[in-house]
């Protein structure tokens, strides 16, 4: 049975370890800021890769990074070895991989529109039933006719055909309603301004590759989150469709000996504060039922009433860092704390959890049979990586050095449903043009068959000095300048004439 020390009670130094099988039931990290909760983090997450299990850690603060590389050994961490009497073998880096959505602290990370899905987005993006109904519609026509939707200028592309051809797809697919698309077009734009161009696309992120090990140790995924949480709308739709992800396509697995893969989620506060109701319910239901698919999930936070009841009942590993209770909001929380854990006669919880130091903390475990484990007043162990982080010149040759920088590094724009739609428009525009060319051409092969009557008509008209008739003008008036200047010509013959005959007269 894989069992792994992460602490050592306060009264002896006795072990307590959290056994394998039992790290799939999720956990809490919680105390105030500065009393050891990222300390707490990164030794779980260095004996999760330790036993071979994969790790995801958002790093909201962005001092996760040293988990790369061995410590050092000095200042507390070689206080806390010395206590527990661990030697340098003790120290070690992991293997890390760094991501991030925007490019710039690590791997790049991308997902398509048409893999978030016209549920996800919708919830995303607070849609109501009929703007839900409307962008399912718009995705159906896109599946219809395999446009692949890939990134937001294909998504926009799609709608602006929806309402353009509105009436044709009414009869087949439902009402298409011009002021739902244009609300639709509205949540579009303030995502975009988080940076959704940057998060949609191509080549989409294989979660296979976040599922990977290195000489035998688990690789640490470190997702760059310091600015990503300052666009809760970018966030939100990466959590969503990472937690969705793993939730439909991980397979049952029951439980294992130790988790397939663990999550670490930092800051856990705000990813709840203002949070859309979507991703809280999705975070509830894959907190819920995501056990069997051996999958740990383990939230860091400050005060453990940060997070919702339905979430907080399922984390049955916890670690409790001290809890400074200045105010009645802050004597509630460590109420509350205290009443979470199995009760331990030698320990007054409540008034313990204000009394820990730094490094120390309340700790239990579930046991083999799945029960929480009596509390234990306990130091943690020291991290056996690097406490401070990486430099950015570190990181950046940790990043490019990386197997799978160069695949994910450079967006690929294939054709898409952007491009399809313009080749679709080109083509209507062409066989209007020619349409219209062909009536052009048959309108005037008719008026050039009426021509030649009409023209007679006229020219004798003018000819014989007939009244002028509409329609005659170019005939009309060449015959008419013809016959004036026969007459001319023939009054003047008869003027010899008449001339000749007179003067014979008088011979």
């Amino acid at each position: 049975m894989s069992t792994w020390t992460l602490a050592y009670t306060a009264e002896n130094n006795t072990p307590l370890e959290l056994i394998g099988k039992m790290a799939n039931r999720h956990g809490l990290i919680a105390g105030a800021t500065g009393t050891g909760k990222t300390v707490s983090l990164r030794k779980m997450a260095e004996s999760f890769s330790s036993a071979g299990v994969p790790v995801f850690l958002a790093d909201v603060k962005g001092d996760l990074s040293g988990l790369l590389q061995a410590g050092d050994g000095g200042g507390k961490v070689g206080e806390r070895m010395a206590q527990f009497g661990l030697d340098s073998s003790y120290l070690s880096g992991f293997p890390v991989r760094f991501w991030d959505v925007y490019g710039e602290l690590g791997i790049r990370v991308r997902v398509t529109v048409s893999q978030m899905g016209a549920m996800l987005l919708a919830r995303l993006l607070n849609l109501n039933d009929t703007q839900e109904g409307l962008l399912t519609l718009a995705f159906k026509v896109a599946d219809d006719n395999g446009w692949q939707v890939i990134d937001f200028k294909d998504l926009r592309a799609l709608l602006t055909h929806v309402a353009d051809n509105a009436k044709e797809y009414r009869a087949t697919y439902g009402n298409v309603s011009a002021a739902s698309i244009g609300a639709i077009q509205r949540q579009l734009l303030k995502l975009e301004s988080e940076g959704a161009n940057e998060f949609f696309g191509e080549p989409a992120l294989d979660l296979n590759d976040w599922l990977q090990t290195e000489d035998g140790k688990g690789v640490i995924n470190v997702l760059a989150a310091e600015k990503l949480m300052r666009s809760p709308r970018l966030y939100g739709a990466f959590l969503l469709w990472f937690l969705a992800q793993i939730f439909t396509t991980f397979p049952e697995v029951g439980d294992l000996d130790r988790p397939k893969f663990v999550l670490f989620f930092d800051e856990a506060h705000l990813l709840f504060d203002n949070a859309p109701p979507a991703l809280i319910e999705q975070i509830e239901q894959v907190v819920r039922l995501i056990r069997s698919k051996g999958v740990g999930v383990y939230f860091v936070t400050q005060n453990p009433l940060d997070l919702p009841d339905s979430i907080l009942g399922q984390l049955g590993n916890r670690i409790q860092h001290a809890l400074r209770a200045f105010t009645p909001r802050d004597q509630k929380a460590v109420k509350a704390a205290a009443q979470t854990f199995r009760a331990n006669p030698a320990l007054d919880v409540a008034a313990v959890i204000g009394e820990l130091g730094v490094g120390e903390a309340l700790v239990s475990f579930l046991d083999d049979k799945g029960a929480p484990s009596m509390v234990e007043r306990a130091y943690i162990a020291p991290p056996s990586s690097r406490l401070p982080p990486l430099s950015e010149a570190e990181r950046l040759a940790a990043c490019r050095g990386d197997v799978l920088f160069a695949h994910y590094e450079k967006t690929v724009d294939n054709f898409s449903a952007y491009e399809a739609l313009e080749a679709l428009e080109a083509q209507t525009e062409a066989e209007t043009a020619a349409a219209e060319q062909a009536k052009a051409q048959t309108s005037s092969a008719k008026s050039s068959e009426k021509q030649p009557a009409g023209a007679l008509e006229g020219f004798l008209g003018g000819l014989t000095g007939g009244r002028k008739k509409s329609g005659q003008s170019a005939a009309y008036n060449v015959a008419d300048a013809i016959g004036s200047q026969l007459n001319k010509q023939a009054s003047k013959a008869i003027s010899r004439g008449l001339m000749g005959v007179i003067k014979n007269l008088f011979k």
